[in-house]
């Protein structure tokens, strides 16, 4: 009877005590909402759930066993909605700004393409005018254009500068950027010694612009007979059939301009001596004896006018005395286009351009850069200035004598000039 009367009493007390478990963990398993004002535990220690989540569990509709958001569940909702919405959008805007750099370098690559073509374009039409003009097509005639290569002095074949290394021939024409492309052709050699590193010049602008003029530091055509003897042509023939050949050119009036007012604008004491005193004496009617140096004659105001300087160069005597010195020498003379079939012809009025696609085709544009141009360059546009004091006939008989390099490298003829 006491063991039956003390399982009673444990069972009721475990009855009791079950119910006050439902009771107290009833909210949590989804039964009646008995603290509908509570507020939610926080959210680090009892993460929220999300729907479809696999640890989810099914609330019922009904309002009345659905706890009651409170404003704090709200505002940790309505955040993480709008923090949602600000991740997509920064995504969003992550995709379109990719998708712009993306536009923007297909839009690059396009111009670049099209500038290449025109590029290309421009010189095929410079290569196939002077194909026209050396095959007589347009009937301009000069001395040396049908002789073949193998004709050609040695002594005139001193403007072609080979690059070994790089398989590149340039042909210089002074007072048309020559100064840069031979400081170019000096690093590309490697054939002048920086004094302050010890090594080879790599940066074209760094070349003193003096030294570059130094004969001996350039391996040119006209010093092959004596490094390669009998075999000198040969080697000129293969090297002209694979290496890239180019020159630079300018429209010849202008170069005139240039020449005369950098050997005769100022004391030059070297063309002083050789020319410009030979001008005063046969031109300028100067009474007495010249002065012995250009800066005693300029201090006198003794200097050759560019008059001066054109009738010496249509003096008959000066063709015979010489061909020329090679700042005003022409260029079919300098470089022979009719003989060297160039693969480059770049033009000074379009330098920067011209020299920037020339660097890419030669594949040596990660390694320098075309120096910056002369800002004191000589304008096409002083050509009628310097002229107004040439007499007519002088200046037609001038053009006839540069007339093969208008005709071969496509300058037009300047009438304004010649008929003024």
């Amino acid at each position: 009877m006491g063991t039956w009367r003390g399982l009673r009493v444990a069972f009721i007390l475990g009855s009791l005590f079950m119910i006050l478990l439902i009771i107290v963990y009833w909210d949590d398993v989804g039964g009646f909402n008995l603290y509908p004002l509570q507020e939610p535990k926080h959210e680090s220690l009892h993460p929220r759930v999300t729907a479809g989540s696999p640890h989810s569990t099914s609330r019922p509709q009904n309002s009345s066993s659905s706890p009651v958001p409170t404003a704090a569940h709200s505002t940790t909702l309505v955040s993480e909605e709008t923090g949602g919405a600000a991740e997509e959008l920064t995504e969003e805007e992550g995709k379109e700004k990719q998708e712009q750099r993306q536009q923007e370098t297909r839009e690059d690559e396009e111009k670049e393409r099209s500038r290449t073509t025109a590029d290309n374009r421009e010189q095929e039409d410079r290569k196939q005018r002077i194909m026209g003009v050396c095959s007589g097509k347009d009937a301009v005639e000069f001395p040396g254009s049908t002789r073949p290569f193998e004709q050609i002095p040695n002594r005139e074949l001193d403007h072609l500068i080979v690059d070994d290394t790089h398989q590149i021939i340039y042909c210089y024409v002074p007072k048309v950027a020559c100064t840069n492309w031979k400081r170019v052709m000096v690093v590309l050699s490697q054939s002048l010694i920086s004094p302050s590193s010890g090594k080879p010049y790599t940066d074209p602008e760094a070349v003193p612009p003096d030294l570059v003029h130094n004969s001996s530091i350039h391996l040119t055509f006209a010093k092959f007979w004596r490094h390669y003897g009998s075999l000198s042509r040969h080697l000129m023939a293969l090297k002209l059939q694979h290496y890239t050949k180019f020159l630079f050119v300018r429209d010849p009036f202008v170069r005139l301009i240039s020449a005369f007012r950098n050997k005769f604008g100022k004391p030059n004491e070297d063309f002083y001596k050789q020319f410009g005193s030979v001008m005063l004496r046969r031109y300028a009617n100067v009474s007495g004896s010249l002065p012995e140096t250009a800066a005693e004659a300029f201090a006198a105001g003794i200097k050759p006018t560019f008059q001066q300087f054109i009738t010496y160069l249509l003096d008959p005597e000066t063709e015979r005395e010489s061909i020329f010195n090679e700042h005003w020498r022409q260029v079919y003379r300098l470089c022979h286009p009719c003989q060297v079939k160039y693969d480059f012809i770049g033009r000074l009025e379009s330098l920067e351009t011209d020299a920037e696609h020339l660097l890419k085709l030669l594949e040596v544009d990660h390694l320098l850069h075309f120096p910056s141009g002369s800002r004191n360059r000589t304008a096409a546009s002083w050509e009628r200035d310097w002229f107004a004091q040439i007499p007519i006939a002088m200046r037609r008989e001038l053009y006839k004598l540069y007339e093969p390099d208008f005709e071969l490298f496509g300058y037009p003829k300047p009438d304004s000039t010649l008929h003024q």
